[in-house]
């Protein structure tokens, strides 16, 4: 069989560092010395000591009194505070409980000041007058209206259209409203059973006049001011 020509010198290199193997690490290793623990804090940065403050500058006033200080003695008021109390007591005003009530018999009290039985606000004096901002708003309103209103009149008369009056409007809607009623009574008259192409087509008709009859006249009604245009 095949034998390595370099077995002889691996196991010279083998048997020379076997001995350097025995132990983990080396085999000398220096012990700490017990004196040396680690103490409490001793890793925590240290600042430098704080220097003394040189300045010549008094200590503000204390408002508390020091520890040396002595009260005032001696001093006493001819003041009688038994006769100016009861003076006082006397001719004071009684002093007039809070309006209360109560939800039930044995129930709890409650002020009836914040409660709103009391009615305090319609006794104001400004009460049920509009207030100057909702004035001043319809005063806007109204002038936007307005200038609204003129700058369509010169749209207007620049397209030659002109503006219904309020007769010529009320005429137009009850036409239309006639004209709705007699379509509805022909429809009203049509036969029940509608079996041929003619009846259904006239029916049909019938159905899309009375439709747009019936927006012509919400689209009047709902509007006020209505322009045409110039024939």
């Amino acid at each position: 069989r095949y034998i390595s020509t370099f077995r002889p010198s691996v196991k010279c290199e083998v048997a020379k560092n076997k001995a350097q193997w025995k132990t983990m690490g080396p085999a000398k290793v220096a012990v700490p010395s017990p004196k040396n623990f680690l103490q409490k804090h001793s890793k925590e940065p240290k600042l430098p000591a704080r220097k003394k403050e040189q300045d010549s500058k008094k200590l503000p006033a204390l408002s508390v009194p020091r520890r040396t200080d002595h009260p005032v003695v001696g001093i006493q008021s001819k003041k009688n505070f038994i006769n100016t109390n009861a003076v006082a007591a006397i001719t004071g005003l009684p002093k007039k409980p809070q309006p209360i009530y109560v939800d039930r018999r044995q129930g709890d009290k409650y002020l009836l000041e914040t409660s709103g039985l009391v009615p305090k606000y319609i006794k104001k004096k400004d009460y049920g007058v509009t207030p100057k901002y909702v004035t001043r708003r319809i005063e806007e309103m109204k002038r936007a209206q307005e200038e609204y209103e003129a700058g369509i009149l010169e749209h207007l008369k620049k397209r030659a259209m002109k503006q219904l009056s309020d007769e010529e409007r009320r005429s137009l809607l009850q036409g239309l409203k006639k004209n709705w009623e007699e379509v509805y009574r022909e429809f009203q008259g049509l036969s029940v059973e509608i079996d041929t192409i003619p009846k259904k087509i006239y029916k049909e008709k019938l159905e899309s006049q009375m439709k747009q009859l019936e927006h012509d006249i919400e689209v009047i009604e709902k509007h006020k001011v209505i322009y045409i245009a110039n024939e």
